[in-house]
C-alpha cells in the first residue's frame, strides 16, 4: 500500500492495516505499507504488536538546494 498521498492518523486506520495484513496472510502473501509519514510511523509503533512495519524499504528522500 503506496501511502504517499495518505497517512494513518488513529485506531480506526490500525485496524483496517490489521485486517488487511490477516487477509493477505491467509493468502500467504506480504502486505508491504511505503511512504509512510513520521507521524504514520509514530502511530504504528504506538499499535506495538497489532502491526508490524518494515521501514527499512521506504525510499529516503532529500531536498535539493540550487
Amino acid at each position: 500500500i503506496d501511502f504517499k498521498e495518505s497517512r494513518i492518523a488513529d485506531h480506526s486506520g490500525i485496524e483496517a492495516v490489521k485486517k488487511l495484513t490477516e487477509k493477505y496472510k491467509g493468502q500467504n502473501k506480504t502486505l508491504r505499507l511505503r511512504h509512510l509519514s513520521s507521524d504514520c510511523h509514530g502511530v504504528l509503533k504506538r499499535a506495538g504488536a497489532l502491526v508490524e512495519v518494515n521501514v527499512m524499504e521506504d525510499p529516503h528522500y532529500k531536498v535539493i538546494d540550487l
